[in-house]
């Protein structure tokens, strides 16, 4: 077990506080974690989180334009934001003696957004949005694999079946009425986590944070996940998909249902994904690439979602020539052969993973936003300290459990990507 120091607190309006201070570290991560992603839209509101995480950096009531990030790096400072299924949220590193303006910048959008909203910078973001969808997704070579994916994995309903991304016709209708109903629900501090991480005392770091954050009432809009995060549907995978597009090379895509992060069976789904692809004595490069020379990439991957179902999804892109149909047949049987694994296998993989959560635990904005992560999720930032030993209490026989009721050929999509034909 390890053991990083953090202690909660809570402000009257509902923000959750979480500080880990280390005295020796010159620099502090500002992590500020809001509970909504693209799971909170509705039917023809897809991409509304995402764009709006481009709108808190347009300016607030006492921050102009594009000044939130002027303001940073004049000080040495770095900023940025990301928005997923589950969660939206926004970072700060900067020099520990200037951590008093990153909670001011953060606080002056959480409270005062809404009086720098402009129907211009509105459609300026509405097109920087668009143009990234091109850019990432429509012109480029299997960029819509995980619109395709999330649309065979997860039945009508469910609220992961759309990309976060959103679709142009969704983007080009949203309204200014959208955005305020959206701020006043979601971007409130009792839908909030901030967390603090690094060189800052924490005594005083509080009062500048009651200073700041204080005064901002909680949300007043209604907060929901639309649709059935519970639906399924028989065999709904088994045929799979085939595209011929504009791309160089055959590409496999598999994704299956898997447990979601606050199950304790996800964790069994992640060695299997560790075992099945993750490094260069994984099963699929060891067989694919190395041995059968089918491959030239492998990789596989547990999405921890939190809503219904997560997803484990792998990958291969296959070599010059080589045919889609023998590459898919290929991921399926490693993908079915994991029901037979080694303790020595598991064991390879738990060490993977923990070097992995180490590695994070070691930058000090990784550390701020797994700990953000935990107290959103889970209501428990301190979990931090015990992920490693839920890995440590995976067997093989849990994998094998895992793999009998999950990675089935029922519960699998297969998505094949094909060059297209010379004319």
């Amino acid at each position: 077990m390890i053991s990083i120091p953090c202690e909660e607190h809570r402000l009257e309006n509902g923000l959750r506080i979480v500080l880990s201070p280390e005295p020796s570290v010159p620099i502090v991560a500002v992590n500020l974690w809001y509970d909504v992603g693209s799971r909170n839209e509705g039917a023809g509101q897809t991409g509304l989180a995402h764009l709006f995480e481009h709108m808190m950096f347009q300016g607030s009531r006492h921050v102009a334009g594009n000044q939130h990030f002027e303001l940073l790096e004049g000080v040495g400072g770095s900023a940025n934001a990301s928005t997923w299924f589950d969660r939206t949220n926004y970072y700060e590193t900067l020099p520990s003696h200037h951590l008093e303006l990153a909670l001011w910048l953060e606080a002056d959008r959480m409270g005062w957004m809404l009086p720098a909203l402009t129907a211009e910078k509105l459609e300026n973001q509405r097109d920087v949005v668009k143009n990234e969808r091109r850019q990432r997704y429509d012109n480029q070579p299997y960029g819509d694999w995980d619109e395709r994916m999330l649309a065979m994995v997860y039945p009508p309903g469910h609220p992961y079946r759309h990309p976060v991304i959103g679709s142009l016709e969704d983007i080009d209708g949203f309204t200014l009425g959208d955005l305020e109903s959206f701020f006043r629900a979601y971007y409130a501090p009792d839908n909030a986590v901030l967390t603090l991480c690094g060189g800052f005392e924490a005594r005083r770091a509080l009062e500048w944070i009651k200073r700041y954050f204080g005064d901002i009432p909680p949300g007043a809009g209604t907060r929901m996940i639309p649709g059935d995060a519970h639906a399924e549907r028989e065999n709904h995978v088994d045929a799979g998909q085939t595209v011929e597009a504009d791309v160089p090379l055959t590409r496999v895509y598999a994704g299956m249902r898997v447990p979601t992060f606050d199950d304790p069976a996800f964790y069994a789904a992640d060695v299997a994904g560790d075992i099945l692809g993750r490094g260069r004595a994984s099963r699929l490069h060891r067989s694919l690439v190395l041995e059968r020379r089918l491959a030239k990439d492998v990789a596989a991957h547990v999405f921890p979602l939190m809503t219904g179902a997560g997803m484990m999804l792998v990958q291969a892109t296959g070599n010059v020539g080589v045919d889609g149909g023998e590459l898919a047949a290929a991921v399926v049987e490693q993908i079915e052969g994991l029901g037979a694994i080694s303790t020595e296998e598991v064991a390879r993989a738990v060490v993977m993973a923990e070097t992995a959560i180490l590695g994070q635990l070691e930058v000090v904005a990784q550390r701020a936003d797994l700990l953000s992560m935990f107290a959103t999720q889970f209501g428990d930032p301190a979990r931090i300290s015990t992920e490693i030993d839920r890995l440590r209490a995976v067997t093989p026989e849990a994998v094998q459990t895992l793999v009998e009721e999950r990675l089935k050929p029922g519960n699998r999509a297969t998505l094949t990507y094909v060059p297209r034909a010379s004319a």
